[in-house]
C-alpha cells in the first residue's frame, strides 16, 4: 500500500463515500499513480483511470499500477476520457486555473463526483462549480506544508446555474465573497486552527508595504470574517 501523504489521504477519504462497489474513478495528472493504487487496494474503487501528459509520471503510473484494474493513458486532461466512462474524478495538486482548463475543455465527460485539490485560488474551482450545477457536498483542509483545500463537488440536476445568486445550500447564510475564498462549510465549522492561519495571514498582509488588488481584497474579507466572529 503505498504511502499517501496528508493532502491524498484527504483527497482519498472523499472518494466514494457511499462505498459503491461500481465506481469508476479517473485521476488527472496521476505523477506516481499512488492515489489510485491505494484506492484500488483499498478495494474504495472497482477500477482506476490514471491520465498524464508527461513521459516519466505516465511511466511512473505505468509501474505502479500494473497487476491492478487500472487504465493509465497518455494526453491531456479529459481528452482521453470517453463521455459516462466515469463515475468520479480527482485532479490534485494544480492551480485552479489549470483544473478549472481541464474541467471545461470536456464539460460532457465530467462525471457527477469531483474532488478537487487545487494549490492556489481555491474560489476559481468553487466557482466553477456554481456555475455547472455542481453542490459542494464537503471540503477540508489538509494541514500539511500549507493548508491545502480539497473540494468535493457533486452534480444536482435541479441547481441553477449562476454563480452570483447560487441555489446551492452550502452558501447559505454565509457571505459569498468569503465562501468561494475560504470554503462556506469551512467557515461555518470554523475550526481552531483554521481561524488561527487567518489571523497569520492578516498579519502578513497588513505587513506588505504594497497591496496588489488581489491580495488587497483578500486582506478585506478576513478582516471582515475575523470581525464577523469575534462579536459573536
Amino acid at each position: 500500500m503505498p504511502k499517501l501523504d496528508i493532502r491524498l489521504r484527504t483527497v482519498a477519504a472523499l472518494i466514494n463515500p457511499h462505498g459503491d462497489s461500481s465506481v469508476v474513478h479517473g485521476d488527472i495528472g496521476s505523477d506516481h499513480g499512488g492515489l489510485l493504487v491505494s484506492l484500488l487496494r483499498s478495494k474504495r474503487i472497482a477500477k482506476g483511470i490514471a491520465v498524464e501528459n508527461k513521459s516519466q509520471p505516465y511511466e511512473n503510473s505505468c509501474f505502479a499500477l500494473k497487476g491492478l484494474s487500472a487504465d493509465v493513458r497518455f494526453g491531456d486532461g479529459l481528452a482521453v476520457i470517453k463521455p459516462g466512462e466515469l463515475t468520479s474524478l480527482s485532479i490534485c495538486g494544480m492551480g485552479a486555473e489549470s483544473i478549472v482548463k481541464i474541467l471545461e475543455a470536456f464539460s460532457d465527460r465530467v462525471p457527477d463526483h469531483v474532488v478537487l485539490q487545487p494549490n492556489r485560488q481555491h474560489e476559481l474551482v468553487r466557482g466553477w462549480g456554481l456555475r455547472n450545477g455542481f453542490h459542494l457536498n464537503e471540503e477540508q483542509i489538509a494541514w500539511g506544508h500549507w493548508p491545502y483545500a480539497v473540494i468535493s463537488l457533486q452534480r444536482a440536476t435541479d441547481a441553477t446555474h449562476n454563480a452570483s445568486t447560487p441555489n446551492d445550500p452550502a452558501y447559505a447564510d454565509v457571505d459569498l465573497d468569503a465562501a468561494l475564498l475560504f470554503g462556506p462549510l469551512i467557515l461555518k465549522r470554523w475550526e481552531p486552527k483554521f481561524a488561527a492561519r487567518l489571523h497569520e495571514e492578516q498579519a502578513y498582509l497588513q505587513g506588505l508595504t504594497k497591496l496588489d488588488g488581489d491580495y488587497e481584497h483578500r486582506l478585506h474579507q478576513i478582516q471582515k470574517v475575523l470581525a464577523s466572529h469575534a462579536v459573536r
